[in-house]
């Protein structure tokens, strides 16, 4: 099928892309290219941003739970491999997306980048992917890819 590749990594053996439909990722990806883009080359790592997170705040102020983190560990990845991720990574990007971040649009970056949208982008290629947290388990962290679940300890 097109856009999905079955390359094996030379060391694991496992798929590089599984089933996550790599064109269909970048396809989406480009409809936001410039927002995207500029996001990216303008964040400066100052974490300005971070204090207006009510979730990093109550988390300790953890690393993970600032916004800027946040896009850059999730679209950044995804904008540099042109969405060529694997399953696995995606599912990361998932549990970023989703439980490290409401989408409250409480956070507030000087340099005007719109953080909201772009946390917002990266759930867009998840569900596209079906790869979607499952809120109906209250007791830990689940995804459900394709009918099947995956658990992790909680955080």
């Amino acid at each position: 099928m097109a856009g999905k590749e079955t390359k094996t990594t030379a060391t694991s053996g496992e798929s590089i892309a599984a089933d996550i439909n790599s064109a269909a990722v970048w396809a989406l990806l480009e409809k936001y290219r410039f927002e995207m883009r500029m996001a990216l080359r303008v964040c400066a790592h100052c974490g300005l941003c971070a204090e207006s997170c009510f979730l990093y705040m109550a988390r300790d102020r953890k690393p993970e739970y600032m916004p800027s983190h946040k896009f850059i560990n999730t679209l950044g990845i995804l904008y540099r491999k042109k969405g060529r991720v694997r399953r696995k990574e995606l599912e990361s990007m998932c549990h970023i997306a989703w439980r490290r971040c409401v989408l409250c649009t409480r956070c507030y970056c000087p340099l005007g980048i719109n953080i909201p949208e772009m946390i917002a982008l990266v759930r867009r290629v998840c569900r596209s992917q079906n790869v979607l947290p499952d809120f109906e388990n209250t007791s830990g962290w689940e995804k459900r890819s394709h009918g099947q679940s995956y658990t992790k300890t909680a955080e």
